[in-house]
């Protein structure tokens, strides 16, 4: 793979990567359509990394269908798919990791010691193997996309971060692999996590700026549901992920919510209309 990309490089073929773990659905696809818009080439990886996973994680269960990846990834224009073995990824004697400080240790970080330098380490590998032009990635990971568009900008990685939409389901739950973990109650819960980040918008609109106030919203609206267990739920800057008093910024409500025993992430993205406005333009 290393030697195709920098050969299509060498030919002046804009490239784009679409970095996925598998088991894919409507928001990768939106990612690779959206690399077929702007980049030459596309190529996706499909890469369960078992660095980014603790050791009461679902790594050993997380779904896996390479084959059904491969068609789903080729109906949509993907010119080349990258699916290496872990052997490939960490050989034998592999000691080399990659941290980006502070925003690592906040949130999902606190949540899942270790996962964010397991992201960043096998990001960067798979930046140094295609060298894209730009990297796809959905909001839904805000947290990790900020760190990994630091990486990029604190190593001089000459590439771009693109920050696509999150992709919902009809009645609002963010698309996710691990939704196939939901059982038929659990699935109508977890539509608890976008009636939270709602209620955030609808407060906002409402005048309402403290950020503890917005928080006690989204917490209300969980606690009401039975199969619902808050693991944080914050008003958090966009730029740094740590609290604040109040939005005024651009920020970010996030969610990491347990439905059952699964455990869900959202948030929605929140920023001025305008250089100092108090209105707001959100994105879900």
């Amino acid at each position: 793979m290393k030697e195709y990309a920098r050969g299509a490089r060498g030919e002046g073929r804009v490239i784009g990567l679409v970095p996925t773990m598998g088991a894919l659905h409507e928001g990768h696809t939106a990612l690779v359509k959206r690399a077929r818009q702007e980049c030459s080439l596309v190529i996706a990886s499909v890469f369960v990394n078992p660095k980014q996973f603790g050791p009461k994680e679902d790594y050993q269960k997380y779904p896996r269908d390479l084959d059904n990846d491969a068609e789903k990834l080729a109906a949509v224009g993907v010119d080349a798919l990258f699916a290496p073995e872990t052997a490939d990824v960490y050989p034998d004697g592999f000691r080399t990791y990659i941290n980006v400080e502070g925003i690592s240790e906040r949130l999902e970080g606190r949540s899942r010691p270790g996962h964010f330098r397991g992201v960043s380490t096998v990001v960067l590998k798979l930046f140094e193997i295609v060298q894209p032009h730009f990297a796809y990635f959905g909001r839904k990971d805000a947290q990790q996309v900020r760190i990994i568009s630091e990486m990029v900008h604190d190593l001089n990685l000459d590439m771009e971060i693109v920050i696509c939409p999150v992709v919902r389901e009809a009645d609002g739950l963010a698309l996710s692999s691990r939704n196939t973990y939901l059982g038929a109650e659990e699935r109508k819960a977890s539509t608890v996590l976008h009636r939270a980040l709602m209620a955030v918008r609808n407060e906002l609109s409402l005048g309402v700026r403290d950020a503890l106030q917005l928080q006690s919203a989204m917490r209300r609206i969980i606690k009401a549901e039975p199969l619902a267990t808050v693991d944080y739920a914050e008003i958090v800057s966009a730029d740094t992920f740590e609290p604040v008093v109040r939005v005024a910024r651009p920020c970010y409500a996030v969610l990491a919510v347990f439905v059952g025993k699964t455990r869900l992430i959202d948030n929605l993205f929140i920023e001025p209309a305008s250089q100092g406005s108090e209105e707001f333009v959100f994105h879900l």
